[in-house]
């Protein structure tokens, strides 16, 4: 079989180069509502088994997979969607309730939430008073 001049070749090759350096494999939205942060993590195409995620020591560590396509009898016109083992670390704060994370994939979107853990929700503290002594109880 014969290879066909590509004219695009180089500056499609230059393109995708500079994608994958600064593109996160897994882009993420993070947000707080009330007492639980959500992220939510692109994830498209990645068997909903190969999902892992650890947390050590305050560090939460999630990998994936995305299988590659065989490129047995193939001719690449564009090939722009990454294959392989994914993996994103993140560093989370204290005052979080890391016994309750919780984690679902749907359409190719993995979410977890994090609830605020409940010695870091504000609180009211009551003062009493009478006699010759005030006492601050929490």
């Amino acid at each position: 079989m014969a290879t066909r001049y590509d004219p695009f070749a180089e500056l499609s090759a230059l393109m995708n180069s500079t994608l994958r350096q600064t593109a996160p494999a897994m882009p993420m939205d993070l947000y707080r509502e009330d007492d639980i942060y959500t992220a939510k993590l692109d994830l498209p195409g990645v068997d909903p088994s190969t999902i892992d995620i650890d947390v050590e020591d305050r560090t939460l560590t999630i990998r994936a997979e995305r299988p590659t396509t065989k490129d047995e009898g193939l001719e690449w016109i564009s090939k722009e969607r990454t294959s392989g083992t994914y993996a994103r670390q993140m560093t989370l704060g204290y005052g979080l309730d890391l016994t309750k994370v919780e984690a679902s994939y749907t359409d190719g979107v993995l979410t977890l939430t994090i609830p605020v853990a409940d010695e870091a929700k504000p609180r009211k503290i009551q003062v009493s008073t009478g006699g010759s002594t005030t006492s601050i109880e929490s």
